[in-house]
């Protein structure tokens, strides 16, 4: 297809009553990533150039997050409610510059895939005016019908309006539309409110377009995109959706999952090949995984980078920050924060490295933790490459281990240790002969 500018415009005003909530509907998150998000995400990677998003008062949190995924993104207030064309008109000093493509989406809409926009676009291009989205299902009663002659769409019949016939057709209206940019105002304008709502029905365009000659198709999309929210329970199915459809990418592009339905993963993570990951992890947003990586089980991962052949978990917790470098180890009940293991370096068990290089091929014994914050600020630890730390040691920070030094188990370290040397800290235990026989049994007698 020869380039062709692209505008979308997308309907966000609604605030969402049904999910019982102050936050405004599309703001909800799937996989880690505001609905409306998903939708200028999905806009951009299919081409579109730029974007009107439809809002109502106050919902500034909104184009924000639109933005976050395509920098286009412009709001246009929506004052009051009374149709998805009148909404879609609160764009219209956006519209005045004919466009060759308007694709009209919706916010609560985040399983749309940028393949099916693509799609639409391509019927554009061909030659037709107004490009109708639909799905088929099982169960189409609820929905409006979209009613095709010879190949093109002639109506969208709300199910309440169709006759017996009407009612068998299972291709359903799926709501968003794509329009030739040149003749979209004119059409919008031509919309009236003849219906017992007294609003202004984008579908309307469907029957004008064809009353004048113009010409109108529909396309068909998979069910599962055009799953809208509405309430909690709808943003549960569509959670499930997208973690289904993400499971079954992952194992497609070589990962093994051992127990697929218990991993979750982001928006926007990325999987090398290779990978075998056991039950119960989660991926948070912002994680990037390399090859021939193993992934034990119940961890959790947020802004992290995880290399080429390293092991991690079980019970691992990798917060932002966290760079793994080629086949270090991350064990069990172990915390990285904002830290870099390099390569072959080994944090097994108990730990907790945070604002911390380690260097390569360094061994950091249970339960080491690094003291990074004093109540106000941060402060970084340094371990050489070829350190080993002993078991229980406290490395307050902002604290130097060089390379190839060693730190005695249970120390407490708050000096600089140079490249090699031996560094532990000791207190003769005090010993009181009887002292423990003797509190019991005062305690004895002062809780008779």
């Amino acid at each position: 297809m020869t380039h062709r500018s692209c505008q979308a415009i997308i309907l966000a005003a609604g605030h969402g009553t049904r999910m019982k909530s102050k936050t405004p509907k599309v703001l909800h998150k799937v996989a880690g990533l505001s609905m409306v998000g998903h939708v200028a995400r999905a806009a951009k990677d299919a081409g579109v150039e730029e974007v009107a998003l439809i809002v109502g008062p106050d919902m500034e949190l909104a184009l924000k997050e639109a933005q976050r995924m395509h920098p286009s993104v412009v709001a246009c207030e929506q004052t009051e409610r009374l149709g998805t064309a009148h909404a879609v008109l609160a764009a219209r000093q956006h519209l005045t510059d004919a466009r060759d493509d308007v694709i009209v989406l919706f916010g609560d809409t985040p399983l749309l895939r940028s393949e099916t926009i693509a799609a639409m676009r391509e019927k554009l291009a061909a030659g037709f005016d107004v490009v109708v989205l639909g799905f088929r299902t099982d169960t189409p009663d609820p929905y409006g019908r979209l009613l095709e002659k010879d190949g093109n769409l002639v109506a969208i019949r709300e199910a309440k309006d169709c006759s017996a016939e009407e009612f068998k057709v299972s291709f359903c209206n799926g709501g968003i539309m794509g329009f030739a940019g040149a003749g979209l105002l004119d059409l919008l304008d031509s919309i009236e409110t003849n219906n017992a709502q007294g609003e202004y029905y984008l579908t309307d365009a469907v029957e004008i377009a064809n009353a004048r000659g113009l010409k109108v198709t529909a396309i068909e999309a998979d069910e599962s995109e055009l799953q809208g929210v509405n309430s909690r329970a709808h943003l549960a199915r569509v959670e499930a959706t997208f973690q289904q459809r993400a499971r079954e990418e992952a194992m497609a592009g070589g990962v093994t999952l051992v127990a697929p339905e218990t991993v979750f993963f982001s928006y926007d993570t990325k999987l090398g090949q290779d990978i075998t990951i056991e039950p119960n992890v989660i991926f948070a947003p912002g994680v990037t995984v390399g090859d021939d990586v193993t992934i034990l089980a119940n961890c959790y991962f947020e802004g992290a980078v995880i290399g080429e052949g390293c092991a991690i978990g079980p019970y691992a917790r990798l917060r932002p920050g966290a760079v793994l470098e080629k086949k270090a180890k991350v064990g069990n009940f172990v915390e990285i924060k904002k830290a870099i293991v390099e390569e072959g370096a080994k944090v097994n068990h108990l730990s907790y490295i945070g604002d911390a290089r380690v260097g390569a091929k360094a061994n950091i014994g249970a339960g080491t933790i690094t003291c990074n914050y004093d109540g106000f600020n941060k402060f970084k630890t340094d371990i050489g490459k070829g350190a080993f730390i002993g078991s229980n040691t406290a490395l307050v920070a902002p604290a130097t281990i060089g390379d190839g030094a060693i730190i005695g188990a249970g120390s407490v370290i708050t000096d600089p240790v140079n490249p090699d040397d031996l560094a532990f800290t000791r207190s003769r235990p005090i010993v009181k002969a009887g002292w423990a026989a003797a509190f019991r049994e005062k305690k004895k007698k002062e809780n008779k």
